[in-house]
């Protein structure tokens, strides 16, 4: 994976020559990203859903340095969710939460003037707050960790100021129990 990131920062430092409709500058955005909880509570003999998907709100800022390297950061709630079971016949309940932020560099290798696909590389800092009730009333933590950050995906320029984008996130390392660091993420963004 790292081998493949690293060939397509180095093809878009080679294709930097072809324009995109951007404008240089500074850049502000918003967006939806989705990440998936996961609990893993052995000896369970009933519960709800272990697994699923959550939406939550992404916002960012970046800089734009010229139309290959930018400098970007942001901050991503991932909502949160609950897990009931029963474990043992106890009943119980884990309340997850979790928050990314993170810096970044950016390189984009513009595919024709409107279109786009981009990298990111930098550090993540992950916010998990997990609580329970019940069976697991002596799990309640807070766990901040950092991590590498990196980011693959794909823009799209409706004019030279709006742009939409889609990427898959990844915010380092996350806490044992609850969201999983890699995300989906949809955003608009306005150049100044």
């Amino acid at each position: 994976m790292k081998k493949i990131f690293f060939a397509v920062i180095a093809s878009v430092a080679a294709l930097s020559s072809i324009s995109i409709a951007h404008a240089e500058g500074a850049y502000v955005g918003a967006g939806v990203t989705t990440g998936r909880y996961k609990f893993d509570v052995p000896n369970v003999s009933s519960g709800g859903d272990r697994s699923s998907y959550k939406v939550g709100g992404k916002l960012f800022a970046g800089y734009e340095f010229d139309k290959t390297w930018a400098v970007e950061g942001g901050f991503a709630n991932f909502g949160s969710k609950s897990y009931s079971y029963v474990q043992n016949g106890v009943n119980g309940k884990i309340d997850a939460k979790t928050r990314g932020y993170y810096i970044a560099g950016k390189a984009t290798m513009p595919i024709n003037e409107q279109f786009g696909v981009f990298g990111k590389l930098g550090v993540a800092r992950n916010r998990d707050s997990i609580s329970g009730t019940g069976a697991a009333s002596g799990l309640s933590k807070t766990d901040n960790k950092t991590g590498l950050y990196a980011s693959v995906g794909a823009q799209y320029a409706l004019n030279k100021n709006i742009s939409l984008s889609a990427e898959l996130e990844h915010f380092g390392k996350s806490a044992s129990y609850g969201h999983k660091a890699t995300a989906l993420a949809l955003g608009a963004r306005y150049n100044f």
